[in-house]
């Protein structure tokens, strides 16, 4: 592992040097891909070396201890030595979680789709409360959200709305909110006061780029059609909405929330993209996965994760027995603690089976 970590080190070096050459600097392109390769390793180089100098502290303390001390300045050192220990083994974790195979689409751009599920009007309203907390936290982030499709119902709520998310390894954050979502609440429409249950499931997709899929025209059937629903009135009045069916594997991708049909068939490519993309991931993955796997971050359609309860304050996620008493402010987007606490449980998890 050492070994390993010296050469990435000494990359590390060569790309900083590369990078500060005159004929290098003035190539936007070739500096861009050397800036990302760099910043790729970066965080693990800086952890790397102060793992390096803490053994080297602990080192020159427990020769303190060595020398003879008093009894004041021993329990000092001594002190000292269990702090160095501590922070030893933290780097050398996320040293270790640093070498682990990255996702190569972490870094991409994500496309979102949230539908209500079971409940009526209130998985609708619920949906349109996941589709706000999720745009609070790209906003807090500064990713873009774009909107590429939404059915909505007559009280405010989603049948089903479809987003794109532009930004800083959107998908590596945002894949472990795939999933069944869970509400408890007292629906406004309720006159005895009772709670109800209801449901939205998300799905996060990573977005493809047409090298990662190929897709032959022929296997295509384009529609168009009017559209329908909230917009305003130029929407209805010509054949801009497009639905994509790739007939292979059925799959249908529709977008008519553009004026331009031709905006609308770009819009709807890319999710028809990802789903394909993310139907060829969800099959390699079952091929990958073995029982000792925890289902983190899969995706799996059909698993409930997380559980948003009204009238205790607090949100559950169940894949790692997490409850968070900060319900209005997840709700308000911040979910860092939540899905920080997944990532951890995932990393956890392929350590564990790396040394298995």
């Amino acid at each position: 592992m050492f070994n390993r970590l010296d050469s990435i080190e000494r990359r590390y070096d060569e790309l900083t040097e590369l990078m500060s050459k005159p004929d290098v600097a003035s190539d936007y392109d070739q500096l861009q891909e050397l800036a990302r390769e760099r910043a790729s390793i970066e965080d693990l180089v800086i952890n790397y070396r102060e793992y390096k100098g803490t053994l080297k502290t602990l080192e020159d303390t427990q020769e303190m201890l060595r020398q003879g001390l008093d009894d004041e300045m021993a329990q000092l050192v001594t002190e000292e030595v269990e702090s160095l220990e501590q922070k030893k083994e933290r780097l050398l974790r996320e040293i270790k979680v640093g070498l682990l195979p990255r996702d190569p689409a972490d870094a991409k751009d994500a496309i979102m789709e949230i539908r209500a599920g079971a409940g009526g009007d209130e998985a609708g309203l619920f949906a349109a409360d996941l589709f706000r907390m999720y745009t609070r936290f790209a906003q807090a982030k500064g990713w873009d959200i774009e909107v590429i499709s939404s059915n909505e119902t007559g009280v405010g709520g989603f049948k089903e709305i479809v987003f794109h998310v532009r930004g800083k390894d959107v998908f590596g954050k945002l894949k472990y909110e795939s999933g069944v979502h869970r509400v408890q609440r007292v629906p406004v429409t309720e006159s005895s006061g009772r709670i109800h249950t209801s449901t939205a499931t998300v799905a996060v997709l990573p977005e493809a780029e047409e090298v990662d899929v190929t897709i032959d025209p022929s296997e295509l059937r384009i529609d168009t059609f009017r559209s329908s629903g909230a917009g305003g009135q130029h929407v209805n009045k010509t054949d801009s909405a497009v639905r994509i069916t790739h007939l292979p594997t059925g799959i249908v991708a529709t977008c008519q929330d553009d004026r331009s049909q031709i905006k609308n068939r770009v819009k709807a490519m890319a999710v028809l993209r990802a789903r394909l993309l993310d139907e060829e991931r969800q099959r390699q993955s079952q091929e990958l996965t073995d029982t000792r796997r925890l289902q983190v971050g899969t995706g799996d359609r059909s698993e409930k994760i997380r559980t948003y309860n009204y009238p205790q304050g607090r949100v559950s996620d169940h894949r790692i027995g997490l409850t968070v008493h900060n319900l209005e402010g997840i709700l308000e987007g911040a979910l860092d603690e939540l899905i920080d606490a997944v990532s951890t449980a995932d990393q956890a998890r392929q350590l564990e089976e790396r040394v298995g």
